[in-house]
């Protein structure tokens, strides 16, 4: 079926319109535009250093853009509330901290602080809400355990369990498989596709790894110093050429036996 352009518009959750993004006088994202679309999974991948955080800090509006805008369900997210961002959209960062001594459960509960009000305390619905994303994320028996004293892998799964716990239906997450084992790793993949599939929940991620982005993925976005270089279909992006031309990377590129996405085996590093 043909979608009818006033269709595609509203399927656009996040847009990046000529996005420029800097730190001081070092810019690090410039003239990127981008369309986040409803109901899909996106992987943003990239060598060390080619904005793919910094990318993912405007999305959440993080970080203000020095030239051009971000659009929240066709709004500038920087005109809306803080605290209605939060009730559609959430955000792991890399590397998240948690004061000393906070447990697990206090940690996933802080999740719901968006739909908390003078007039709406603590409800059934945020018990649930907690109590479930605890159990996709496998740390229900963690639940009184201080975030500080977990091991990486705990600890990453607790974080994640936070940002389910929000109840979004947009969810950006930077590294979400860091610290984590091979099948942590994969356990975190499977409940991305099972929020996505499940309930329709829309997520952006930065991943390293590529070929469990383009296993996972519906779509990977490529950058490279500060720009959008590749898009689309894992099978349209992950190529010989781009892997040489972005990662410096000499590879071939073929059918993963298992999941039939695009698999890419390593030769060299295509530099010497």
């Amino acid at each position: 079926m043909t979608l009818h352009p006033t269709e595609v518009r509203a399927a656009v959750r996040l847009r990046a319109e000529g996005v420029r993004l800097a730190y001081g006088d070092r810019v690090v994202v410039d003239g990127l535009d981008l369309d986040v679309v409803q109901g899909t999974v996106t992987a943003v991948i990239g060598p060390n250093g080619c904005g793919k955080s910094t990318l993912l800090r405007a999305l959440a509006r993080l970080m203000r853009p020095t030239g051009g805008h971000v659009l929240l369900d066709g709004k500038r997210i920087d005109a809306v509330p803080t605290k209605e961002v939060a009730k559609v959209l959430g955000m792991l960062p890399q590397a998240p901290t948690a004061p000393e001594g906070l447990t697990v459960a206090d940690l996933v509960a802080r999740g719901r602080h968006p739909h908390q009000a003078w007039y709406r305390q603590w409800s059934a619905d945020d018990e649930g809400a907690v109590g479930q994303a605890m159990e996709w994320t496998g740390v229900v028996d963690l639940a009184d355990r201080p975030v500080d004293e977990l091991s990486g892998g705990q600890r990453q799964r607790a974080w994640i369990s936070m940002a389910l716990a929000q109840g979004t239906d947009l969810l950006l997450l930077d590294e979400p498989t860091t610290y984590l084992d091979l099948a942590h790793q994969i356990e975190v993949l499977e409940l991305v596709t099972r929020l996505n599939t499940e309930f329709g929940r829309t997520v952006v991620m930065v991943l390293h790894d590529l070929n469990l982005a383009a296993r996972y993925a519906d779509r990977l976005v490529t950058m490279k110093d500060g720009r959008i270089v590749a898009h689309g279909a894992p099978a349209d992006v992950m190529t010989e050429t781009m892997l040489a031309d972005v990662f410096g990377l000499a590879a071939r590129v073929i059918t993963d036996p298992v999941a039939g996405t695009p698999l890419v085996v390593p030769i060299g590093s295509g530099r010497g």
